[in-house]
């Protein structure tokens, strides 16, 4: 790997210019443990003093704010059809029982809702991991947090991270991409907006989520797999070389234009400072002047590959214009007027931003400043760029609108800092426009028409333009036949091999007895099923959708997939002697329902009390209703299924569908421990778990007695407080 590409991995590596290791800014601050660290840095402190990015009056107020401890944040997933199950227990139990509370003499704050984030779906709280432990109550709310994180019912995301998926205004149709994505939690934001309607099991739209590190993709699939989507792909590239990828339409190959693009690049990181603490002493600006062209080629690469008509959001955890607007202004530059940045001021309101700059100027770390290119000497020209100034035709400056970018400072409303613009493509690229003479690719004006890569002569074989990086702009070394430009070399992949990922055939003698004992629908997407080994029997089935499954075929040589789909079926060799081999997976449960006519139990809250708090309880052990159901079923694989009741309000107002297996005389549900504890909330279940290992009825259990050996899917202890349904052996 050469010297440039190895400082750009780390660039990406190092998100928010910290050492491997450090916490990142999608992360929730929960306190601070850096009391050997000074908040003082004052070349920061001249540095923006002298920039004026913070109202005259503010600076002390601003400085002040950055050296609090950040406050805690969560965010409820909206998508699922729990979400408001989960919001009622939050407001009407937990944050109940905190607001009223001291510890050692702090009275703690009742968490609050973000008032910018839509339908209360997003709290901040003052507490910290080491107040959240010092009260069994508290401890108790921490325990909900995690489980409920690990469900993925609840992520913890630092408010300010959440702004960019806001903005991008998804809709289920959309095409995204995800440029820089690990660790994943604005892509989590992103599944949840394509799934907005949960009766829709395979929406059209689809992420696919990118990130240059090969090691944190895998954190990437972690935070993507907590949502159970079929609509999710992770890839593992450089996002300024990100490639072109192709998908077939109408019988036709055409290029893939991506609807929605996020664009959250690698930065310096000094918004982050209440909870990185090592950047007051490590910030100088130099930081922000490496990454700057860094910056400018991941956004250029991501204009590329916009449809005309897209948004594409652009985002940095950074202060600095020369990481902010100075970025913006050159996209926009070289665009000709193809982009344009949008007003998005009306988009969520009740949210404190100062708009964009249109004057900075630029300082050395020693603290040399320059106001304009032309006071640069020479021997600093390959450090500093004419780009990271301003424009210098006033017009040309006023025709940006560089006041419609958003910078959102700490002290207004007790956040991180950050920055956020949207454009719209208006128009394609200048350097993807048709020569004279050549014919649009039909279906999308936004680029020339694309020959079959074997006819380029350029690469091997392999046409330019999959694998083009703009830097700088040369037409005469466009590509002769499809006047791509030249990339600076070929893609090469890294880290860990993975599986293939082998799409099954409609006659595939897999699927007859599926098909028979699950009694799926008529329209049960067959093609859409993929397994990840090309011999031997097949352990795991899984689904992704549709518009996945095309771009997944037309680029298995162009992309490194690291993962995607969502299982729906687990090999059970003793299940074929009931006549089908494979049970369900509760991951792809939701995915599957609609499909499935067959195995169907319908239950009531006290078979779900019972069945998750019980190991294998006897048939007899269901309410009437379910218990007639159950004897009617052969033994294997079910589906467990509770339907809410209008009239019920003090029931969960959701459909619940669980995994289960239909014994001989006894049933159970394969649920996960931190599902199950979600489920036995939504029914009124108390779990809870103190420090000593006692139970909340005060009594203590030897590690024999332990309610975790009697709740195989929970950790203890699961204690009933709205029911007679106690735990058994």
């Amino acid at each position: 790997m050469g010297r440039k590409n190895r400082t750009r991995q780390r660039a990406q590596q190092n998100r928010d210019g910290r050492p491997e290791g450090k916490r990142n800014r999608d992360d929730a601050g929960w306190g601070a443990g850096y009391s050997e660290i000074i908040k003082e840095n004052k070349l920061f402190e001249h540095y923006y003093t002298e920039l004026k990015i913070v109202p005259e009056g503010e600076f002390e107020e601003f400085m002040e704010a950055m050296r609090e401890p950040l406050p805690a944040t969560i965010r409820i997933t909206g998508y699922k059809s729990h979400a408001k199950e989960i919001l009622h227990t939050l407001k009407e139990k937990y944050f109940k029982e905190v607001q009223d509370l001291e510890v050692d003499g702090q009275k703690i704050e009742a968490p609050q809702p973000l008032s910018w984030y839509p339908d209360e779906l997003a709290w901040h709280t003052n507490l910290s991991r080491k107040i959240l432990r010092k009260s069994p109550l508290l401890e108790k709310f921490h325990q909900f947090l995690v489980s409920e994180t690990e469900s993925g019912n609840i992520s913890r995301q630092e408010a300010v991270s959440m702004i960019p998926p806001l903005l991008m205004k998804i809709e289920p149709q959309h095409k995204i991409l995800d440029m820089c994505a690990a660790p994943g939690s604005k892509t989590a934001q992103l599944i949840e907006m394509l799934h907005s309607d949960m009766d829709i099991p395979f929406p059209e739209g689809f992420v696919i989520a990118n990130d240059v590190d090969n090691k944190r993709c895998y954190l990437l699939v972690h935070q993507a797999k907590r949502l159970n989507s079929p609509c999710i792909m992770v890839v593992n590239h450089d996002a300024s070389s990100i490639p072109r990828l192709y998908f077939d339409q109408d019988g036709k190959k055409d290029i893939l234009f991506y609807d929605r693009i996020l664009c959250d690049v690698p930065c310096s990181g000094d918004g982050t400072m209440r909870k990185n603490i090592d950047v007051w002493k490590k910030w100088t600006t130099s930081n922000s002047i490496h990454l700057h062209g860094l910056q400018i080629r991941i956004a250029v690469r991501g204009v590329e590959q916009l449809a005309v008509g897209g948004r594409m959001v652009y985002s940095t955890c950074s202060l600095n214009p020369i990481e902010d607007e100075a970025v913006i202004a050159a996209l926009l530059e070289k665009s000709e007027g193809a982009l344009e940045l949008a007003d998005a001021s009306a988009d969520l309101p009740g949210l404190k931003y100062m708009p964009g700059i249109t004057s900075w100027k630029v300082m050395t770390k020693e603290g040399q400043w320059f106001s304009d290119w032309s006071e640069v000497p020479t021997s600093r020209h390959t450090q500093i760029r004419p780009t990271m100034f301003p424009p210098t035709d006033p017009e040309k400056l006023a025709n940006m609108k560089l006041e419609r970018c958003m910078r959102i400072l700490p002290h207004h409303q007790n956040t991180g800092g950050f920055f956020v613009a949207v454009l719209v493509k208006k128009a394609p690229m200048p350097w993807n426009r048709p020569v004279e003479g050549e014919t649009p690719a039909e279906g999308n004006p936004s680029v020339p028409d694309t020959p079959d890569p074997s006819e380029c002569p350029l690469m091997d074989g392999v046409c330019y333009c999959s694998f083009s990086s703009v830097t700088e702009l040369h037409i005469d070394m466009r590509c002769s036949v499809c006047s791509s430009p030249p990339p600076p070399k070929k893609m090469k992949l890294f880290g860990f091999k993975e599986d293939p990922f082998v799409f099954l055939t409609e006659d595939d003698p897999i699927f007859p007895p599926i098909q028979a004992f699950y009694d799926l629908s008529p329209d049960f997407p067959k093609l859409n099923v993929l397994t990840r080994t090309h011999e031997g029997k097949k352990r795991h089935l899984y689904m992704v959708s549709k518009e996945l499954r095309n771009v997944l075929l037309n680029n298995s040589e162009r992309m490194k997939v690291i993962n995607t789909g969502v299982k729906v079926w687990s090999r059970n060799n003793d299940g074929e002697q009931f006549g089908c081999a494979f049970r369900l997976a509760q991951e792809g449960i939701y995915t599957l329902c609609p499909y499935i006519r067959a195995r169907i139990i319908n239950i009531s809250v006290e078979d779900v009390k019972v069945l998750l708090t019980q190991e294998n309880p006897f048939l007899s052990k269901l309410g009437d209703d379910a218990h007639t159901q159950a004897k009617k079923l052969e033994m294997g694989s079910i589906v467990l299924r509770y339907l809410p009741d209008p009239q019920d309000l003090d029931a969960p107002q959701c459909p619940i569908d669980l995994c289960g297996w239909r014994g001989k005389t006894s049933i159970r549900a394969f649920v996960s421990r931190n599902e199950c504890l979600h489920y036995l909330r939504m029914v009124g279940v108390e779990v809870f778990r103190d420090k000593q290992g006692k139970r909340n009825d005060g009594s203590t259990e030897t590690q024999e007695e332990s309610t975790e050996d009697k709740l195989p899917n929970c950790f203890p202890f699961c204690v009933p407080y709205t029911s007679d349904v106690q735990p058994t052996g």
